[in-house]
């Protein structure tokens, strides 16, 4: 049997080594349009690359993905986050999970995962052809003729093919797995963080908000977690969690919309109220800019007072009725304009592609053509970050590559 792997990326070597392992005497080929192989692998993480989430349950793990994740329940139980522990482990690479539960290899070098893919590859005898672009299957009876991009390239047939070519940013990109006769999801951008160039707050770059609340107006989006300043406006774990929810929402806003942020998460304002009444009584004579509430960094307490024209040097016990609600509404619903999204090139995702409607996700083959299986981020599928991304590349893969 004859398989080929359609990219060179996560999904890609994952559904390679798989297949060969259930087939070991198929010829198994990797085609990778560039000359780089799982290039997101090796940027991901800062460099560290998240392998995965420590998150176990299967419930909390499908909530993680804003589309796909309820398709994905069974998948899961096939394959899932501790299966994916246990494959590197067990293959020389041991992993640590974080306090945020992202999963990182010991060494904090993504070079140990592609090693070990590398590795694998070698071991199983899995053939690579790099600058080797696919652009069409076409259906030989009951085989699959590889057409490539190069002209000097001659087509190849396979009995088994998978495509892992990972998001495309437009969607002429996916039009030749269209005239197959599989339905597209449009491609949006998802994880990105907010461009906001005429908002002052920028000049405070650099200072992390541990635990924020942002919401975009008039809508239901909303996001928690880590929030960071930036010279071009808001990143961090929060904001990225934001536009991977709203991904389809923004982009019909044009990335041109207004945020909600709650400085303290604290949705109960009564209890917000009550922390600054409490201030005032035991710290009367404090004055606003040597007390800061709910541990808020000074910088950005104080940009906060100036936004809002209440003076540092007043006393807490000089804030009057009006003042206090005015603080209140400050830490709780404060509000900013955003006028573009800023790539967050480490950790790029594509919302969109290849419709899970048109893929039978027992199996990940393809509903309308028969010996075509799908795996990664080609599909409609996508995550907050954390690790939850490349563990749909590896659950899907580790399914596609039954080639049942």
């Amino acid at each position: 049997m004859k398989i080929g792997i359609i990219g060179g990326g996560a999904a890609g070597f994952f559904s390679a080594i798989a297949a060969k392992e259930n087939y070991p005497k198929a010829e198994v080929v990797i085609f990778e349009k560039s000359n780089a192989l799982l290039s997101k692998v090796k940027i991901s993480g800062g460099g560290r690359c998240n392998v995965t989430n420590g998150c176990s349950n299967i419930n909390d793990l499908c909530d993680a993905y804003p589309r796909g994740g309820k398709s994905l329940k069974k998948a899961f139980y096939i394959f899932n986050t501790k299966h994916t522990k246990e494959w590197f482990e067990s293959r020389g690479v041991p992993l640590v999970t974080q306090t945020d539960n992202c999963v990182f290899p010991a060494s904090q070098n993504s070079q140990s995962i592609i090693d070990c893919f590398m590795d694998e590859v070698s071991r199983l005898h899995i053939n690579i052809e790099v600058d080797s672009g696919v652009k069409s299957i076409t259906k030989i009876e009951d085989k699959l003729e590889l057409n490539f991009t190069s002209e000097e390239i001659s087509p190849r047939i396979f009995d088994k093919v998978i495509v892992t070519t990972g998001g495309s940013p437009k969607r002429s990109g996916l039009d030749w797995l269209e005239a197959l006769g599989h339905d597209i999801e449009e491609p949006v951008p998802s994880l990105f963080s907010f461009y906001m160039p005429n908002e002052p707050i920028a000049k405070l770059r650099g200072i992390v908000i541990e635990n924020a609340l942002i919401s975009v107006q008039s809508t239901k989006i909303k996001a928690s977690g880590p929030l960071l300043i930036t010279h071009w406006g808001f990143s961090g774990p929060a904001i990225l969690k934001l536009s991977s929810y709203g991904a389809r929402i923004l982009s019909e806003m044009n990335y041109n919309f207004k945020i909600q942020v709650n400085w303290v998460n604290e949705q109960n304002n009564d209890n917000v109220t009550n922390e600054l009444k409490d201030i005032i009584v035991y710290y009367p004579n404090k004055i606003l800019s040597n007390y800061r509430p709910f541990g808020l960094p000074e910088r950005l307490w104080l940009f906060l007072l100036e936004k809002y024209d209440l003076s540092p040097q007043k006393k807490w016990d000089e804030l009057g009725k009006k003042a206090l609600n005015k603080l209140v509404h400050i830490l709780t619903n404060d509000e900013y304009t955003v006028d573009d999204k800023s790539t967050y090139k480490e950790e790029f995702v594509t919302c969109g592609g290849v419709s899970l409607q048109s893929i039978d996700l027992k199996t990940m083959q393809s509903k309308t053509c028969k010996n075509i299986y799908f795996a990664g981020e080609v599909l409609n599928i996508d995550a907050i970050t954390g690790g939850f991304n490349f563990q749909a590349a590896w659950t899907t893969g580790f399914i596609a590559g039954k080639l049942k």
